[in-house]
């Protein structure tokens, strides 16, 4: 399974780049599916549904290939924040968490169909914001793209300017907890990274 190439379920350039830096070939291909959007689950049950389903629609086209899917939420207190739907609620969201700390919880699904395998695993990171003025949280919207980002903010850019502390795996505030995906490929798949 080592020659069968990887395929990373997923549009987010950062996702993409976590990979890339740790050394893995691999193929994007985005799923095409609707993310259940459910309030009455868990986030830890709707962040596993969502990485689930894009892993399975992903590895339907291609069986024999490892497919790797995840989702990443927010949790401020019981809230799940995802991706603000425009400008007002992305200031909200970063309001909301400004001088607190929050959870990043990330699902992560790896597909084999040829091989009968899938592999599911959850990771959290606390996350700790500085306490900000209205005016420097505008600023720092001015800074990123907020409007494709659980919680209206980025951990890899910027995230000096908002960020005071990070409890845990520093590549799941990003989007794809890297330590335990890297463990999972190499034990449960045979495949190894090629770092530069």
């Amino acid at each position: 399974m080592n020659d069968s190439p990887l395929i990373l379920a997923s549009g987010s350039p950062r996702r993409r780049d976590l990979m890339e830096e740790a050394g893995y070939t691999f193929e994007v291909v985005k799923p095409d599916v609707e993310e259940i959007d459910d309030p009455a689950r868990s986030i830890r049950a709707l962040t596993r549904e969502n990485a689930r389903l894009k892993a399975e629609a992903v590895a339907a086209d291609f069986p024999d290939r490892i497919v790797i899917a995840a989702d990443t939420l927010v949790l401020r207190d019981d809230t799940a924040l995802g991706k603000p739907a425009d400008a007002g609620e992305a200031f909200a969201m970063v309001s909301s968490l400004n001088g607190r700390t929050h959870q990043v919880f990330t699902a992560v699904c790896v597909v084999a169909q040829t091989l009968g395998r899938e592999v599911e695993f959850s990771v959290v990171t606390d996350v700790t914001f500085k306490r900000l003025t209205d005016d420097e949280l505008r600023h720092y919207h001015t800074l990123i793209e907020p409007m494709d980002k659980a919680g209206a903010y980025a951990a890899q850019d910027h995230g000096e300017f908002i960020i005071e502390r990070v409890e845990g795996s520093w590549t799941n505030v990003v989007g794809l907890p890297m330590e335990r995906l890297e463990e999972i490929l190499r034990t449960e798949f045979g495949v190894e990274s090629d770092p530069v």
